[in-house]
């Protein structure tokens, strides 16, 4: 039996005109062909070659959710660039249960989520510091990847749903086997998690849900059958004869 998620599954509820530029990227045309997209794991993976959706429809999952586009919790609603697609509005998730704690970490953002906390700290001086909640150390005072870190560590309460957009950006190998322990144990503190990444060490999660995004739409697959898991194999395997090809 499935366990209730805070988040089922999502689908297009709103119709998309025509002439929409969201109907050129694939996993939105999916959709809007009435397809429902299930997430029956209490981890799932979006993986799948650049421009084929995976980070609008993250993001729009996110922000239909309640979270700022740019990232943070729900109680940020700082905005430096109003980039995020209209999707949000399109969408529609099949929510089981409340969430009590909840992120939306995005890596090409984090930098304006970080500097946030800073002035709201500065403007309300008189209050508990919000950068207690995250480590007590300022974020731009630490490597991108220990700033990733110490949000996962010390941010990251359970009981809650956590979007991550290519948190591998700003960690070594070691740090993501690092955050996979993080992960693990804040799945066991009941929560969910939904990863847009390209990284094969993060998708190796056991027993993970892994939706592959391609031109032709979005379909569920082990881990073996990723794209990423077969050009990794095939590159440790050989690299040498690999580059040959690459570089005659």
């Amino acid at each position: 039996m499935i366990e209730r998620q805070y988040i089922s599954s999502v689908f297009i509820d709103e119709d998309i005109e025509k002439d929409s530029y969201l109907l050129n990227i694939p996993a939105v045309r999916y959709l809007a062909e009435g397809n429902i997209l299930n997430l029956n794991n209490r981890i799932t993976f979006f993986v799948g070659e650049n421009g084929t959706g995976k980070s609008t429809l993250i993001e729009a999952i996110a922000v239909a959710f309640g979270f700022n586009p740019e990232g943070g919790t729900m109680n940020f609603n700082f905005s430096t660039n109003a980039s995020h697609s209209e999707l949000y509005s399109k969408i529609m998730l099949t929510k089981q249960k409340y969430a009590k704690d909840g992120f939306f970490l995005r890596a090409e953002s984090f930098y304006n989520v970080a500097t946030n906390i800073e002035e709201l700290d500065r403007q309300n001086a008189a209050a508990p510091p919000i950068i207690a909640s995250y480590g007590g150390v300022s974020l731009h005072k630490q490597s991108h990847g220990e700033s990733f870190l110490t949000l996962v560590e010390n941010r990251f309460g359970g009981n809650g749903v956590y979007i991550l957009d290519e948190p591998e950006a700003a960690l070594s190998p070691m740090k993501q086997l690092t955050l996979i322990t993080h992960i693990d144990r804040l799945l066991k503190a009941d929560s969910q998690f939904i990863i847009a990444t390209h990284s094969p060490i993060l998708m190796a999660f056991p027993n993970a849900q892994i939706l592959q995004f391609s031109d032709n739409g979005i379909k569920k697959v082990d881990y073996r059958d990723t794209e990423h898991y077969k050009i990794s194999q095939t590159f440790f395997t050989d690299p040498e004869g690999l580059l040959r090809k690459l570089l005659p």
